[in-house]
């Protein structure tokens, strides 16, 4: 063992101990979340009577082992820092989620995808293993062998069963470029199909895919990328600057082919949150020449959504123009996809949001059951050997009606359409539909046993009352 290695795992162990006693300084009759300074979590939350666990000697990636092709990673290091580790070892993690402050331990406890995800599924199905601090206080560790119920119901959890300190993944061998193909479609139903031939096939025109996902423009406007991993040196283009990534994808007809590093490739929605610096006008040109390179990411425009959400300045800048304030719709679903091109229909015609992101997934094949695994993930049942389509959109509505109109709207129709929401954000579920939904029975054994004197929030007060 290198002596860097036994450095980070003395870092780890010191994080650890801090966790710990931050956890038994708060009193016994104070609910208990984590004291740290970022989110990737849309919902207000009502703070009140809530001790913060200290967390930030947890931010390191402890070691990589090329050879195994997995990592040890604590639970707060970012996907930025966790890339940076393996990108030399020519590895990444298997899924790579789109922004860079999403932290492993919260894209495993909440929900990743990103353009593997056809097939290499959710980011908390190549965890081998994982540390975690429960309700009760205890560090146990989960795995498919040894506190199965816990590993089972951790992802979709959201803090609520307790939070991971350690977490061993597998990682993949990637190429120092990707190739890009962004495929025009003029209809949703011939962009749908031509994604379920990629998936079924595994390739295009004979050539192995492995990075897939898309554009909704509107009804006749629709994309495809598909890319390639390449050793082939050459040109590279660069989203970082004054171009801009999605509207690169834009084009006539036929298709349009583009090149990038792996690293410019796994952080090409980065720079502008997709497309939602537009918000701030940081794609303006004029702007954007004067805006400094490093505060292009998504970080910075987290900060902006903070002071917008602590000031109201936006539904203050609606009354000052006489309009009516806004409904933030930031929400990403999963439908199957026989019924995508059905939702996107309904949701272009009800819904006016664009673009509109498209990630096709399958959980991976049963790669658990041979350890004894079975039941799947319970808090976000997905069926096995089918193919979801995650469908991505991000911006506000003038309101309606009642609080959360066309959330509610959004909710219902995703139901109807055997789908399944994820609760990163605003979230309007009754609690019999809720509990339904997301591990009823299953989550209350599990929560009983490793949060007996619920010193966590539940999942419905945390994801619906927004506590």
């Amino acid at each position: 063992m290198s002596v860097a290695a036994t450095d980070a795992q003395a870092v780890h162990a010191a994080g650890v101990r801090r966790l710990l006693d931050s956890y038994r300084a708060i009193p016994p009759n104070s609910t208990v979340r984590l004291a740290k300074p970022t989110s990737n979590l849309f919902r207000a939350r009502d703070r009140s009577d809530v001790k913060g666990l200290d967390v930030s000697g947890l931010t390191n990636v402890i070691a990589v082992d090329a050879e195994a092709r997995t990592a040890d990673v604590a639970g707060m290091c970012t996907y930025e820092d966790l890339v940076a580790a393996t990108l030399p070892h020519a590895l990444a993690p298997l899924v790579v989620p789109q922004l860079k402050t999403i932290t492993l331990g919260g894209a495993v406890t909440g929900l990743g995808i990103e353009s593997t995800s056809f097939r290499n599924g959710l980011p908390h199905e190549s965890v081998l293993e994982m540390d975690i601090l429960t309700g009760a206080g205890e560090i146990v560790t989960a795995s498919p062998e040894q506190h199965a119920d816990l590993y089972r119901t951790f992802p979709n959890s959201y803090g609520t069963l307790g939070y991971s300190t350690r977490l061993r993944i597998e990682l993949e061998p990637v190429t120092p470029f990707v190739a890009l193909r962004h495929l025009r479609f003029h209809s949703l139903a011939d962009l749908v199909a031509a994604m379920d031939r990629i998936i079924e096939t595994g390739g295009l025109d004979g050539t192995p895919v492995d990075y897939l996902d898309g554009v909704v423009f509107s009804a006749d406007e629709s994309y495809l990328c598909v890319g390639f991993k390449t050793t082939t040196p050459g040109p590279v283009s660069d989203y970082t600057g004054q171009d801009i990534y999605y509207r690169s994808i834009q084009h006539a007809d036929g298709e349009k082919h583009d090149r990038l590093t792996i690293h410019d490739y796994l952080w090409r929605w980065d720079t502008d949150w997709f497309w939602c610096s537009r918000a701030f006008g940081a794609q303006n040109p004029t702007i954007r020449r004067f805006w400094p390179r490093r505060l292009r990411r998504s970080s910075f425009y987290w900060k902006l959504v903070g002071y917008d959400q602590r000031f109201n300045i936006a539904d203050r800048i609606e009354k000052r123009n006489g309009r009516p304030p806004r409904e933030r719709v930031v929400q990403d679903v999963e439908v199957p996809i026989q019924r995508c091109a059905q939702f996107l229909d309904w949701f272009l015609e009800n819904v006016p949001i664009e673009p509109i992101w498209l990630c096709p997934l399958r959980l991976r094949e049963n790669r658990h059951h041979d350890a004894g695994l079975s039941g799947g993930w319970p808090l976000y049942p997905l069926r096995s050997n089918h193919t979801y389509v995650n469908i991505g959109f991000w911006s506000s509505v003038p309101v309606g009606p009642v609080e959360g109109h066309t959330n509610k709207l959004i909710e219902a129709k995703v139901g109807e359409l055997d789908g399944h929401k994820s609760l990163y954000s605003d979230s309007y579920y009754p609690r019999e539909d809720f509990d339904e939904l997301y591990g009823g029975e299953t989550y209350k054994t599990v929560k009983k046993s490793y949060d007996p004197d619920s010193r966590l929030f539940d999942l419905y007060s945390k994801a619906v009352l927004r506590r």
